[in-house]
């Protein structure tokens, strides 16, 4: 008997959206054991370059990149380049660029797909819902009228129009 059969061999008209790469989010993987620098992600990123890291702009002190397991089209997250876990620990040149590169990512998603609003936010702590709490990043969600259907909440199911890489190009080239 398949997935796609009732117990009595009858298809069972349902749809298949696939996603796979929601697998290594579930699974954790990537994410940091204990929280150090060696582990972190968002350490190595920078490293990379910048198809490979999937980054979309890089400052000084900051640089924005495509959330590997996007919540929608575009999401990204403007991540300091030093090892630290609470807002409360970033210089005023990190505070001034995270913002500047935050305002930059909201004019540069809006001008190349639309987005009618944004959700930007930093989850702080495990308390605080952050899912990899030792690197501090903010994120910059594009959001449309209709966006969430019952697709996340009946299905748990997200879907994602466009190749993250492709949306890392996009971005990139239209970034002031």
């Amino acid at each position: 008997m398949s997935e796609f059969q009732d117990g009595i061999g009858h298809a069972d008209a349902l749809d298949r959206l696939w996603t796979p790469y929601r697998m290594a989010y579930i699974r954790g993987e990537n994410k940091p054991v204990d929280g150090s620098e060696g582990e972190c992600p968002f350490c190595r990123i920078p490293g990379l370059d910048d198809e490979a890291g999937l980054v979309v702009r890089r400052g000084e002190t900051a640089y924005a990149v495509l959330n590997l397991y996007p919540y929608t089209a575009g999401h990204l997250m403007v991540c300091p380049y030093r090892h630290i876990a609470d807002y409360t620990e970033v210089t005023d040149e990190e505070s001034a660029e995270i913002g500047a590169m935050t305002r930059a990512a909201m004019r540069t998603v809006r001008a190349v797909s639309h987005a009618e609003g944004f959700n930007v936010g930093m989850n702080q702590g495990t308390a605080g819902g952050a899912g990899i709490r030792a690197h501090l990043h903010q994120h910059v969600v594009p959001r449309w009228v209709g966006d969430s259907n019952f697709m996340p909440v009946i299905g748990q199911t997200k879907t994602l129009p466009q190749l993250l890489q492709d949306t890392r190009a996009l971005l990139a080239e239209a970034w002031d």
